[in-house]
């Protein structure tokens, strides 16, 4: 008999991890279960049913906890590392979040490592599309590879690209990334707070639903245990996205879910002052198809998200629909919403709150100064709104990409670290050998170790610049590269220095 394989999922209680065991549950016959997660209530309660099923076993505790981690790790032939401290809790407790999003991953690997089984077992890290940060318009396009450019003020993703950088850097034989950009579903539907007005108006997502991530990760682990999965998918960074039906910017969104309320003036609903114009994180992906074309795991639109949404208000949408056909009720019914947001934007991390304190460092972060903030019209219907959103500028990651991976030598290194500002300092490189470390100075002078694969794939460059500060105004001077992801989106009077606040 043929022993079954063991699949490890961490985050089991949450949105993606619950959605991934909900396919999985199905294919016991070929898989055993160890779910972990956190021991409280919520946890409790939503794996209760999975503690009876033959074939799984539930184990309540903490990641950070190395030897509970090695028990649960040192037998597991597939690890999917779900589990995280996400915004906007996350970037409250800095050195919280850094803790637990790096500390949980280094407990896995190192547990793999110590259970001998490095050349085998296999670990799925998810990472975020937070880790590229801002993508406004018409730098709305993206791929793996781009410039790394967190958020000011988001330690979730942070403490993502340090741990993303930990696991290419690990030495594992089957390791991956997975970028996750947001989930939409009946979660996502039922958010109220402040980050909603950090999410500008004319930003874009490729949005995947919880049901079609869990089922890309259920159909990655059964291609792999049948066999049927490509040598040539590990040892990569992919973005997860739902395709071309899961493209949106958040006006579009509105428009879509105010316009089946009955509501079509959204001039009565928005005021584009409450919103961010920068500092949030999103973008069009040229390169989802990836995932799709091993794990054909689509089958959600963000229509999907629509039909949460209305689900979530229930009754009330029959009642609005009624008030906005009567004369004067969209604005009425547009009032009503105003007043239920103004609740989130003036809250703290609000968007109006920091205007009312006068907060010139969230002022400058969210809006670039208060000149730029002063100059957002008072309505949608005076905005000047970008259209050409079907346009690709591809950005520049500084090597001739058409060349052979196997024929990737040192000049090619020495021209990419040059184009990032820094010098690659080694003299010799195996040719076409992507994990081997070589060593770097970066535009401040700070020297490191770091791979091709990190460096070319990953968009990593120097962890110092990383850990220290978000400095992006003087990395543009310095750094060709990076200038693409910061020069078209601001002015040249915007941008200052904020240093981190938490211990690595």
């Amino acid at each position: 008999m043929v022993k079954k394989k063991r699949v490890m999922i961490t985050g089991a209680a949450g949105n993606m991890g619950g959605e991934t065991l909900k396919f999985l549950r199905n294919d016991l016959a070929k898989c055993e279960l160890l779910l972990f997660d956190l021991d409280n209530s919520t946890s409790r309660h939503k794996l209760k049913e999975y503690e009876r099923l033959s074939g799984v076993k539930v184990v309540y505790g903490d990641l950070l906890d190395c030897d509970l981690v090695y028990e649960c790790v040192k037998d597991a032939d597939i690890v999917l590392h779900i589990a995280a401290f996400v915004s906007p809790a996350a970037d409250e407790f800095p050195e919280r979040t850094m803790q637990i999003n790096y500390g949980s991953a280094k407990n896995i690997v190192d547990s793999i490592k110590k259970s001998g089984r490095a050349h085998v077992t296999r670990f799925v890290n998810i990472g975020t599309i937070a880790e590229t940060g801002d993508r406004m318009p018409p730098i709305h396009w993206g791929r793996v590879g781009d410039p790394l450019k967190p958020s000011v003020y988001d330690y979730y993703a942070v403490s993502k690209i340090a741990a993303e950088r930990m696991v290419i850097e690990s030495g594992l034989s089957y390791w991956v990334s997975l970028r996750q950009t947001g989930i939409m579903g009946p979660a996502m539907s039922k958010i109220e707070d402040p980050i909603m007005f950090h999410n500008c108006l004319e930003n874009v997502l490729e949005y995947v639903s919880d049901r079609d991530s869990g089922r890309l990760m259920r159909n990655l682990c059964i291609s792999d245990i049948d066999g049927e999965l490509n040598e040539g998918f590990w040892q990569h960074i992919y973005n997860i996205g739902g395709g071309e039906s899961c493209r949106v910017s958040t006006l579009e969104m509105y428009q879509v879910l105010y316009g089946k309320l009955g509501l079509t003036n959204l001039d009565y609903v928005i005021d584009p002052k409450w919103y961010a114009t920068r500092n949030f994180h999103g973008q069009y992906y040229l390169d989802s198809d990836k995932l799709e074309d091993y794990f054909h795991f689509r089958r959600d639109s963000i229509d999907y998200f629509y039909q949460s949404y209305l689900d979530n208000l229930g009754a009330l949408v029959p009642v609005a629909k009624v008030i906005t056909k009567l004369p004067g009720g969209q604005k009425l019914m547009g009032a009503m919403i105003k007043r239920t947001m103004k609740k989130q934007a003036v809250k703290e991390r609000g968007t109006i709150r920091f205007i009312e304190e006068n907060d010139i460092e969230k002022i400058d972060a969210y809006w670039g100064s208060k000149n730029n903030w002063e100059a957002i019209p008072a309505k949608v219907s005076e905005m000047k709104k970008f259209a050409d959103w079907d346009k690709v500028i591809k950005l520049d990651h500084g090597y001739d990409e058409n060349k052979p991976t196997s024929q990737l030598n040192l000049e090619d290194i020495k021209g990419a670290a040059k184009f990032r500002g820094g010098e690659c300092l080694s003299t010799d490189m195996e040719t076409g050998n992507w994990a081997g470390k070589l060593d770097f100075k970066c535009a401040f002078d700070h020297t490191f170790t770091a791979s091709p694969k990190l460096m070319l794939e990953g968009g990593h460059f120097c962890p110092q610049c990383e850990l220290e500060s978000w400095n992006y105004k003087e990395r543009a001077k310095r750094e060709p590269f990076f200038a693409q992801v910061w020069n078209p989106i601001q002015s040249k009077a915007d941008g200052r220095e904020y240093m981190k606040s938490y211990q690595n």
